[in-house]
């Protein structure tokens, strides 16, 4: 696949999380099925962790290979009181994730074959390179997407 085919496909999955948000209704946004998150709990995640995609593009890119990229707990983000993600509306984390998407695409735009093939550890998931980053965040929206439909259909 070319760099612009992968560049393509990132900006396309951020356009179908996109336009799966836009169904979300008043009456449906804190719907959820049986120990599922509603669409404002996956919203607030889906924003949180493409403020982590954006650090780790940025350290894949200008750390020295075999730096450590730093997991987080997911659940216990979602669980924190603090960081709202059963209260809190939805739009200032849609602008992050939307603000946050078109700033990597912009530097995956300007990455080269050498960068694909950069290395760090993940501290939960083990060696990690720009290829590896690229295919989970590109994955991840559209299946967080599903996620969305899935909830507000329950």
């Amino acid at each position: 696949m070319s760099l612009n085919e992968i560049v393509a496909d990132y900006a396309a999955a951020t356009a179908h999380f996109l336009d799966a948000v836009g169904a979300i209704t008043a009456d449906n946004i804190d719907r959820h099925v049986a120990d599922g998150w509603s669409a404002r709990q996956i919203v607030h995640h889906v924003a949180d962790s493409e403020t982590q995609s954006y650090a780790r593009l940025r350290r894949l890119l200008a750390e020295p290979e075999g730096s450590i990229i730093q997991g987080y707990d997911e659940g216990a983000w979602a669980q924190c009181a603090a960081l709202g993600y059963r209260e809190l509306p939805i739009e200032h984390s849609l602008v992050v994730f939307a603000a946050v998407r078109q700033a990597s695409c912009d530097v995956l735009a300007r990455a080269d074959d050498a960068d694909f093939e950069r290395t760090m550890n993940h501290s939960e998931s083990g060696t990690y390179t720009l290829a590896t980053w690229v295919e989970v965040y590109t994955r991840h929206p559209h299946e967080h997407a599903a996620q969305l439909v899935e909830a507000i259909n329950a």
